[in-house]
């Protein structure tokens, strides 16, 4: 496929760049190069090939979700130096 200026100035009005003439033509020239690998890949002989997702074979490597109790409130408010008794206390920084 050929890539034109236009289509540069398409794809930057997406982007929201403002491309100068000099960026245009090496992105053109970029953009073709990189078309032209896609082509490459799209002529691969994938035949009974696993599509995948990761190159290694991961699943889930989460952890389960468990509830846990939090912290006691007075326990985890006892090292402030102001508290309302349910909430730190801090200066206001914002007028």
């Amino acid at each position: 496929m050929k890539i034109t200026e236009e289509m540069v100035d398409y794809i930057s009005a997406l982007a929201r760049l403002k491309l100068p003439q000099a960026e245009k033509t090496r992105m053109t020239g970029e953009l073709e190069q990189l078309l032209a690998y896609m082509d490459v890949l799209n002529g691969l002989n994938t035949e009974g090939v696993e599509p995948m997702s990761h190159v290694f074979p991961l699943k889930n490597v989460m952890r389960p979700d468990e509830v846990e109790p939090s912290g006691d409130r007075a326990e985890l408010l006892a090292n402030s130096p102001v508290t309302d008794e349910a909430a730190f206390l801090v200066p206001r920084t914002v007028e």
